[in-house]
């Protein structure tokens, strides 16, 4: 899968009215479209092995770790994306959920990072000034791009699936080797902190009802808006979604190869 994978879904309407008008239920969600307009990329991205052997406890440290210095590469760049939604955001109720999510980012999310990568024996200089990879530039460049460009919804377009696909990623593994409805979701999967946290932080009630408060607001706006707005914000939905699945791509090569090197030759 390469980062330019985000040719269109044929059999699924490339107009919204006309997906909304031929849908089985009386209220189509424009966020329903736009992740089916995103398939099969969206599924690789909800299933991919790294997530999976992550909830397994037997995804590589080495890709964990490489995953989460490009993680914390752009976190600058997601909280002035957020910064900006709250800024585009049409009213006091849809301003406050947007920076109580901030608050999460730069409090326990933050803290996290840190205890990890303390634990998995990052070098300092490694994560406070990493050198990105070409799909974290990438992503850096969408995400601002989106914010500085667009109004509320090109905004949304890029953070919703953004936190969407981690929403659905953590809830399958917790459902799969945890247990979703308990506090914590990963309880019982044996997990060290580091990879139990992180599968915590994205299936907890309280993330899932983020989500979908999240694609609320872009349920709300996107139906009215023209159809070449529409036409931009699924392009900039499917771009995440590839660009999730390159970035995690990414780190399952790096901890593939760094095993090769470790594997004893003969």
């Amino acid at each position: 899968m390469t980062t330019d994978e985000t040719a269109e879904k044929t059999d699924v309407p490339s107009a919204y009215e006309e997906y909304a008008t031929h849908a089985d239920t009386d209220d189509p969600r424009f966020t329903d479209w736009l992740c089916d307009r995103a398939e099969p990329t969206w599924s690789a991205a909800v299933e991919h092995p790294f997530t999976d052997e992550l909830g397994a406890g037997t995804l590589s440290e080495d890709a964990y770790a490489a995953y989460l210095v490009q993680d914390y590469a752009f976190v600058d760049e997601l909280v002035g994306a957020f910064g900006h939604a709250v800024g585009q955001a049409p009213d006091m109720a849809s301003k406050r959920p947007l920076i109580e999510f901030l608050d999460t980012i730069t409090d326990d999310e933050d803290d996290y990072f840190r205890r990890s990568f303390d634990a998995l024996e990052v070098p300092d200089l490694e994560w406070t000034d990493p050198e990105r990879t070409e799909t974290t530039a990438a992503f850096v460049d969408l995400l601002g791009r989106a914010a500085r460009e667009g109004g509320y919804a090109e905004t949304l377009a890029v953070l919703v699936p953004a936190e969407w696909i981690y929403e659905e990623w953590a809830t399958t593994v917790a459902t799969t080797y945890g247990d979703p409805e308990s506090e914590p979701p990963s309880a019982g999967a044996d997990l060290p902190f580091y990879y139990a946290e992180w599968i915590d932080l994205h299936a907890v009630e309280g993330f899932r009802e983020f989500v979908d408060w999240l694609r609320g607001e872009l349920d709300a706006v996107g139906p009215s808006l023209s159809p070449r707005r529409q036409r931009r914000v699924e392009r900039l939905f499917r771009r995440t979604v590839a660009l999730e699945v390159a970035f995690f791509d990414e780190a399952y090569e790096h901890g593939a190869a760094e095993n090769a090197d470790a594997s004893p030759s003969g």
